[in-house]
């Protein structure tokens, strides 16, 4: 029983690696194509200026956390926003240590634009499906809203025999998931399959 629902388990996250993958890149070409500002901005970067659109003002620091990346990253991300004038520095009100960063009018355009874009190509796309196939879409994004929430997973334990080292049964599953990705990735998913993703931003 164990090992059929682990084999289960396997292929599921395949299937939506590859499919919210596939969809997040046909997302990411509407705003390439745009040919406007957004076009030259990482996603990290979009990312992280929906998130500053969204909330209005946060300090450095609450905007890491907010996107789960370290602060020096967040720092790099920042220092292209404001060179571009989509957000601004200003002082802390109570903490002279800290800035508060908010979206410029511009910012707050090229998010809009964007979502306007995004969500115009998924319009288009959910049409083409029938009322029972959106209406479990729509049943399966508070899902995939947890998904996105989850912590990162633990890392493979250490071989107790040695410091440092994965053990021998950790390193085998990893060889054997990552085969089983790749053939079902070569064998099954050649065609392209919608699949639910944070519909309002990025």
């Amino acid at each position: 029983m164990t090992a059929t629902r682990t084999g289960t388990d396997a292929g599921l996250a395949t299937a939506l690696r590859i499919s919210v993958s596939r969809l997040a890149r046909r997302l990411r070409a509407q705003r390439a194509a745009s040919g406007m500002t957004e076009a030259v901005l990482s996603e990290t970067q979009l990312a992280a200026l929906s998130a500053l659109e969204a909330h209005h003002a946060m300090t450095p620091g609450e905007l890491a956390e907010h996107e789960k990346v370290q602060p020096p990253s967040m720092t790099r991300v920042i220092a292209v926003l404001t060179e571009r004038d989509l957000v601004v520095k200003s002082p802390h009100p109570t903490d002279r240590r800290q800035v508060l960063l908010t979206v410029t009018d511009e910012g707050r355009a090229v998010v809009q634009r964007v979502r306007r874009r995004k969500d115009a190509w998924l319009d288009q796309r959910l049409a083409e499906l029938t009322a029972a196939e959106r209406a479990t879409l729509r049943a399966a994004v508070p899902i995939l809203e947890k998904l996105s929430q989850s912590l990162p997973a633990r890392s493979l334990r250490a071989d107790p025999g040695r410091p440092g080292r994965v053990s021998a049964q950790d390193a085998g599953s990893v060889s054997r998931s990552r085969a089983r990705s790749g053939q079902l990735a070569s064998e099954t998913y050649r065609g392209w399959s919608v699949a639910p993703s944070r519909l309002r931003t990025r």
